[in-house]
Formats: structure tokens, C-alpha cells, sequence
């Protein structure tokens, strides 16, 4: 059996361990972007690379998560979006008043 790995692909190891945090970023995996944040630092990349790589994945994830709510709207016949106006809840910080938020 024949595997290409993504270093045969791209033929540079930079790349690859580059591709890496921002996957990571675009899958909101905290755990994963630590281990891979680390390992591109040993890898030599810059903490600017590392920054820019996660910048566009999430650049990628706002694209596709707009492009989700716009069809979720379309299916549904809402406003994803919109939300009702709900009375300020009481924070907690005055126990003895239940009718104040912080935000009041």
C-alpha cells in the first residue's frame, strides 16, 4: 500500500507544520493548537507565522460560517441572526435585588 503523507505533497516541512495550528483554529480545539503551537516553535516558525496561520483559518471558518447561517435562513425561512429583545436578568452581584442587572 502506497501513503502520501502531506510533507510528500507539499514537499516542505514548514508548510506542514504550519497547516497544522490553523486546523486546529478552524476546528476550535484548544488542546490541539497548544500541542501543535508548540511543536511549530520547535520547528523554528515564528510566533507571527503561527499568528498568520490561525488569522486565515479564521478568516476560512467566519467565510463558512456565514455561508451556514445564510442556509439555514433559506431552509428555514428565518433570520439566524435576530434575536428577541429579553428583560436584563438580574446578575447576581446584589442578591437582595432580583430586578437590577449590571447592564441597568
Amino acid at each position: 500500500m502506497n501513503t502520501t503523507t502531506a510533507t510528500d505533497v507539499f514537499n516542505d516541512e514548514k508548510v506542514v507544520t504550519l497547516i497544522c495550528p490553523g486546523a486546529a483554529t478552524a476546528a476550535n480545539c484548544i488542546p490541539c493548537f497548544e500541542h501543535l503551537y508548540e511543536k511549530a516553535l520547535q520547528a523554528g516558525l515564528s510566533q507571527k507565522e503561527i499568528r498568520g496561520a490561525a488569522e486565515l483559518a479564521s478568516v476560512v471558518k467566519k467565510g463558512a460560517h456565514l455561508a451556514l447561517k445564510s442556509t439555514i435562513d433559506e431552509l428555514l425561512g428565518t433570520d439566524f441572526e435576530a434575536r428577541r429583545e429579553m428583560p436584563p436578568q438580574p446578575c447576581g452581584c446584589n442578591p437582595a435585588d432580583t430586578t437590577q442587572s449590571c447592564a441597568s
